[in-house]
This record gives structure tokens, sequence and C-alpha cells, in this order.
């Protein structure tokens, strides 16, 4: 190999990782008092970052003390239902065509399952103690990261770091907040929390995560039993947001730069909400049939609590209005199509046609509330 080949060689590989600005640090927590430990993390810059090191604690366990999944198994529909119930809740995430279930029974004791799914290397999280399963496209500028869990909190969310620079990436909104990566934002891809059997109505050909996963853990049982009636957040600091309770489930997103929150409780007494947002038109749907995975010990005994989505209302130039007829299914006003929590029309004269997921997922409403204060929500009437 000549001189030319060998520097564009070594060019290439410095620009496949993020090159921070050089700094004059030296004392990356002056006038700070960090609550976490510098002793694991030997490549973090730890002169960038984008929030007060005072904001970090250390939740207890090291880095992947909590190890994520790094090469997961699936398993048929038809297996999964051995050991998953109708309502076991689980992560759907369907890219190019290809249909994947990842049960909370599993990802409550992981918390990051890495995978490729339809040709996209992913990052699947679920932070249990914010209630928020959140799913990203992992590649931080164009380079593939393996994500794993720091043993770090913010706002009693879960920090999770990739093994390339040892950044600390942000779970609830999929921003890094330390080191190298600072300011980067991994993508947010549509997917939701449903109940094992929905999953399987809406993909028969559907793959399940399964337990086997090289560790040796109790899946199906929920240690943070009692969890969602908690009224302290653990490792929370700050004010709480006093308009709902701490541990209310809300459907939020942001739409069009404007934060809104959906409370389940309005959503299961109403089930199909219209709304516009901005210029947005969108619609919420709600149905049974999704147990909590932090309520009783066993995560299949919990409280029913159901499933929530939110769609875009256009449809190919038209805008629907969505109701709930006397069968108790959903149905637009325009042609009487029945649709499903998925956005999918099952019957009528628009079967088979897709409504545009919106990014929105459900959250402990304390959290949503201390990464978007300025949030609105939505009031019945």
């Amino acid at each position: 190999m000549g001189l030319l080949p060998i520097f564009l060689f070594g060019l290439l590989t410095i620009l496949a990782f993020p090159v921070a600005a050089q700094s004059t640090c030296t004392n990356p927590f002056e006038g700070e008092s960090p609550r976490f430990s510098v002793d694991y993390w030997e490549k973090t810059d730890f002169c960038h970052h984008s929030v007060p090191y005072s904001e970090i604690f250390s939740g207890g366990p090291p880095p992947d003390g909590i190890p994520p999944i790094d090469n997961p198994i699936f398993e048929s529909i038809e297996t999964a239902t051995e050991w998953l119930q109708d309502p076991s809740p689980v992560i759907a995430l369907e890219i190019n065509g290809e249909a994947r279930a990842y049960p909370l029974a599993i990802l409550i004791w992981h918390e990051i399952a890495n995978d490729e799914i339809g040709g996209v290397p992913v990052a699947i999280t679920f932070c249990p103690l914010c209630n928020s399963a959140v799913v990203f496209d992992r590649r931080g500028d164009g380079q593939k990261l393996r994500l794993g869990v720091s043993g770090n909190l913010r706002k009693s969310d879960l920090i999770m770091w990739d093994d390339a620079t040892e950044s600390w990436w942000q779970q609830f909104t999929g921003e890094a907040i330390v080191g190298a990566y600072t300011g980067t934002q991994l993508e947010l891809l549509p997917s939701l929390v449903v109940g094992f059997r929905e999953f399987a109505n809406q993909y028969p050909d559907g793959q399940v995560l399964s337990r086997e996963t090289s560790f040796q853990r109790d899946y199906g049982s929920n240690p943070y039993s009692g969890y969602d009636t908690n009224e302290r957040p653990f490792l929370f600091s700050g004010e709480l947001d006093d308009r709902l309770l701490p541990t209310a489930r809300v459907l939020a997103g942001v739409i069009g730069g404007e934060a809104i929150a959906y409370p389940f409780d309005i959503l299961r007494e109403k089930q199909v909400i219209n709304d516009t947002i901005g210029e947005q038109n969108v619609v919420a749907f709600w149905q049974p049939g999704a147990t909590s995975a932090l309520d009783q010990p066993r995560i299949d005994e919990s409280l029913d609590v159901g499933m929530a989505a939110l769609y875009s209302r256009d449809l190919d130039g038209q805008m629907l209005t969505f109701a709930m007829n006397d069968e108790g299914e959903i149905v637009d006003e325009q042609t009487g199509s029945v649709w499903n929590v998925f956005g999918t029309a099952i019957d009528g004269e628009l079967q088979g046609s897709q409504l545009q997921q919106i990014l929105a997922f459900p959250h402990f409403w304390f959290a949503w509330a201390a990464f978007r204060p300025e949030t609105a929500i939505y009031e019945a009437g």
C-alpha cells in the first residue's frame, strides 16, 4: 500500500468517529459535585457535556451491571404463546416488512436490546423508572453503535453509553449529553407498546424475542413491584409537576414543536380523540388488552392499563374523523371503515390503508414533564 492510500485510510478511520473541538479544559467538574464514579470511563471526554453534572446520579450498578441484550434470539408467535399471555406487554416494531415483538417481561431486566431489523441497526430501550419504551436507529454520525446501560440516571431516566467513545446518551430523548458525541441525536423510530395478542393479530408471521438470552433472570417477574403508584420517583431531583400524579400514564409527543400529553385516564374514557395540534390533524387511539409491567410481582397478573398510539388523520389528501361504533370498534365517519390500534384499516372501503404514526410514546407523567415542562395536557371537553 502506497503512502496516499495509507493516508486516506487513516483519514477515513478518523472521520468514522466524532471529533470534539479542541479544549483547554483541565478540570471538567470544576464548580460541580459529581454524584457518580468516573473510574469506569477511560475513553469518556468529560470536558464535553450539554447538561450540568449535578443532574446525573449513580443508580448503583456499574456499566452494564444491568446487561443489555447484544445477540438477541427470536422465536415464532406459536412458541412464544407457551409463556406469554394475550395482554403481556410487548414493544412492537416493524421495519421494511419485518416485524418483531420485544416483551417487557424480558426488557425490564435488560433495558436495552441491540438488534438489526429490516436492515436497520436499532436499539430497543425500556426505562422502568420512567415507564419509557423508545426505539432508536443506533447509528451516530453514520457509525453503528452498541449501546449499554451506564448505571447512571438523570431525572430518574436511564443514561445509555456507547462502547466506541463511551459517550453518555439520554434514553428519554436519544441525545448524547456527555462525551465526544455530545449534541448528537439518535433517530427515534415509530413503535408501540401493545398486548402480545394484538401484535400476533397484526403480524401473524412476526418474531418474538426469546428468553434464551444467556442470562439467568426470572423473566415475567417484576423487580419494581408497586412502582406504578410510587409518589416519589427513584433518584429524582427537582420539583414534580403536580398537574397529574407522578406515575400517571400519558401518551406524549412533540408535534410541530408543540409538546402534548394525553392522559391514559381520559384515553380510557374516550378511546378515540380527534385533535388538531398546530397545523397537524391527529387522532389518539386507546384500547384495553395490555398489562402494566410495573404493578404486581408477576407482570401477567398486573392491571390492564391498555395501549395507545397517535396518528395523523390525513390520508391521501382527505382528513378523517374517527369514533367508536356500537360494537366497540374504531371507525372513520367518512367511510365507516374499521381500524385497529396499529392505525391499520382492517375492514371496509379503506381496508389495507395505513395511517402515519406520530412519534408519541407512553410515559409516566413526571418523566415527560421533567424533560418537557412546557407541555400541554389534553383535557376532556
